[in-house]
C-alpha cells in the first residue's frame, strides 16, 4: 500500500470514530431531555416516581400521567424532529440550495390545507379517519410541492434556488389565506383546535398516533439514507450525475416524493412545526460535514434534539400554561434563517 493511500484510509478512519462519536453525544443528549420530559409537565414526578412508574410500580394516577400523555406525546416529537429534518436535507440537497425547508417552501402549508379540510368534514375524535390523514397530508403536500418546482423551473437551466424560495412563500402565503377563509366557517371548538394546530401544536398525543406515524418514518428514512449516495452525486450537478450514469429525472422524483412524504405525515400529526427541516441539515452539516451517508442520520438525531428541546422549554416556561412547539421553534428558527439569508447574499 502506497503513502498515500495509507493516508487516506487512515484519514477516512479517523473520520468515522469522529463521526460514531458525534452520533453517540448527540443519541445521549435525546436520552437525557427524553428523561427529564418525562419528569416534567403541571403535575410533577419524581425521578423515582418515573422509574417505578416505567416498572409497573407507580399510583394509577402516575402510570395515566406517564404512559397515556407524556412518553406519546414524547415519542412523537422525537419522531417529528426525525422526519421534518431529514425531509429538509433531502430538499437542501436536491435543489443544492441551502434555504430549502419544508416549512418555508410552503409543502407543510399544502399539507395543512388537507389537515383543515378532513377536521371540517369529520370529527376529530372518530378513530378511523385518523389513519388517512399521512395520506391526505401528501396529496396536499405533493400539490404544493409540484406548483413550486414549476414555478421555479427555468428552462434549460433547472431550477432555480431564488424562484424556489419566492415561490414557496408565496404559495404559503396564498395557502394560509384560504386556510383563514376555511376556518371561518368552522364551529367555535374545532376553530380552537385548529388554530392551536396552525400554531404547531403536537396535537396528536396518544399512542394511536405514534400507530399512524411510525410506519412512515420505517419505511422513508431508511430509504432516504439508502439513496445517501445518489444526493451525493446530485449535489455535484446533473450533468455530472449524468456522466456517472444516474438517472437524474427518475431520482430526483423519488427522492422529492420522499421528501414531501416525510413532510406530510409529520404535518399531519404534529400541526405547523416550521424550520426544523432548515436547522437540523445545517447544524448536522457542521458537525459531520455534507457526505449523506453521516449527513442524513446525524440531520435526523439534531431534529429530534431540537423538537424534544423546544417542546419541553413550550411546556416549562409558563406552567401551568404550555407555548406551541412551533412558537418556540420559530424564535429560534426565524433569526437563522435570516442569518442564513444574509451569508448566503455575501
Amino acid at each position: 500500500m502506497s503513502s498515500t493511500s495509507f493516508l487516506a484510509s487512515k484519514s477516512e478512519r479517523n473520520k468515522r470514530i469522529r463521526v460514531t462519536t458525534i452520533f453517540a453525544v448527540l443519541a445521549a443528549l435525546i436520552v437525557l431531555v427524553f428523561i427529564l420530559s418525562m419528569n416534567t409537565g403541571s403535575i410533577k414526578l419524581t425521578p423515582t416516581e418515573v422509574f417505578k412508574t416505567l416498572f409497573g410500580s407507580g399510583t394509577a394516577k402516575q402510570h395515566l400521567i406517564l404512559f397515556e400523555f407524556r412518553l406519546p406525546r414524547i415519542v412523537i416529537s422525537v419522531l417529528i424532529g426525525a422526519g421534518l429534518a431529514v425531509s429538509g436535507c433531502i430538499l437542501q440537497g436536491l435543489t443544492r440550495n441551502a434555504l430549502a425547508d419544508p416549512g418555508i417552501l410552503g409543502i407543510n402549508a399544502g399539507a395543512g390545507l388537507m389537515v383543515v379540510l378532513f377536521i371540517m368534514f369529520f370529527p376529530s375524535d372518530k378513530a378511523s379517519p385518523i389513519f388517512f390523514l399521512p395520506f391526505l397530508a401528501l396529496l396536499g403536500a405533493g400539490a404544493t410541492a409540484a406548483i413550486i418546482f414549476a414555478l421555479s423551473y427555468v428552462k434549460h437551466k433547472g431550477i432555480s434556488p431564488i424562484r424556489m424560495v419566492l415561490s414557496g412563500i408565496a404559495v404559503a402565503a396564498g395557502i394560509a389565506a384560504a386556510m383563514i377563509i376555511l376556518t371561518i366557517k368552522l364551529d367555535p371548538n374545532k376553530y380552537q383546535f385548529v388554530a392551536i394546530w396552525l400554531a404547531g401544536s403536537i396535537w396528536g398525543t396518544s399512542w394511536k398516533f405514534v400507530v399512524v406515524l411510525l410506519p412512515w418514518l420505517i419505511v422513508l428514512l431508511p430509504f432516504a439514507l439508502y439513496k445517501a449516495r445518489t444526493l451525493n452525486v446530485m449535489n455535484m450537478g446533473d450533468m455530472t450525475a449524468v456522466g456517472l450514469g444516474t438517472r437524474v429525472s427518475r431520482e430526483r422524483l423519488l427522492l422529492l416524493l420522499t421528501a414531501v412524504a416525510l413532510a406530510g405525515s409529520c404535518v399531519a400529526v404534529g400541526g405547523a412545526i416550521g424550520f426544523v427541516g432548515l436547522i437540523g441539515p445545517h447544524l448536522a452539516r457542521q458537525l459531520v460535514g455534507s457526505r449523506h451517508q453521516f449527513l442524513i442520520p446525524a440531520s435526523a438525531l439534531v431534529g429530534s434534539l431540537l423538537l424534544l428541546v423546544a417542546d419541553l422549554i413550550g411546556r416549562v416556561i409558563l406552567q401551568p400554561s404550555e407555548i406551541p412547539t412551533g412558537i418556540v421553534v420559530a424564535v429560534i428558527g426565524a433569526p437563522y434563517f435570516l442569518y442564513l439569508l444574509a451569508r448566503s447574499k455575501a
